[in-house]
């Protein structure tokens, strides 16, 4: 299957302020984030959740926000400027296959992987890193659009990310998405 990113241009329709009506991200993610956490977001756009996520996690957290377009990332840390929010934000620009996370080893709290996986070329070492990122019963939030993806990839998505650690803890409704709450085993 070819690799579908989305463009750069379209990170402006996914952060607008309308959206918070269907997905609220505040609300959609302080069940699962807290102060002084180390959030991971591979794919953040322009930061449609980063921004709340970076609000969530307080000036002792940090959010790791990697993207593969320059354009969205400046865009993001544009965002956060105006929010006051850069000191709580890792702005990174990842490769097409590697999320180039080796010095958060063991670190991450949380990750927030929205929209993103089936955008991935494969998606078995994507799980593989985000699980040596991550801390030993860290939470993964993976939501992918109903209109992109259908649920028997979306089990195969699940199936990636149990072969890396990740078990299914719950599933939450989340609107015009297939969800799961994934724990590191």
């Amino acid at each position: 299957m070819a690799q579908r990113v989305c463009p750069w241009w379209l990170g402006y329709l996914l952060a607008c302020p309308l959206r918070r009506f269907a997905q609220d991200p505040a609300k959609l993610l302080a069940p699962y984030v807290r102060e002084g956490m180390t959030v991971l977001e591979p794919g953040p756009g322009m930061g449609f959740f980063t921004l709340d996520l970076a609000r969530l996690v307080g000036p002792s957290g940090r959010v790791v926000a990697l993207d593969i377009e320059p354009r969205m990332l400046s865009r993001l840390k544009r965002r956060a400027a105006r929010g006051g929010l850069t000191e709580r934000l890792d702005v990174r620009l990842a490769s097409s296959n590697s999320l180039g996370v080796g010095d958060l080893a063991g670190v991450v709290d949380f990750s927030l992987v929205f929209g993103v996986a089936h955008e991935l070329p494969a998606v078995e070492p994507f799980f593989a890193e985000l699980a040596q990122a991550s801390k030993p019963g860290a939470g993964l939030l993976l939501a992918e659009p109903v209109v992109h993806v259908k649920r028997a990839q979306f089990e195969a998505e699940l199936q990636s990310a149990a072969k890396a650690g990740f078990v299914v803890a719950d599933r939450p409704s989340i609107r015009r998405s297939r969800a799961a709450l994934l724990k590191k085993g």
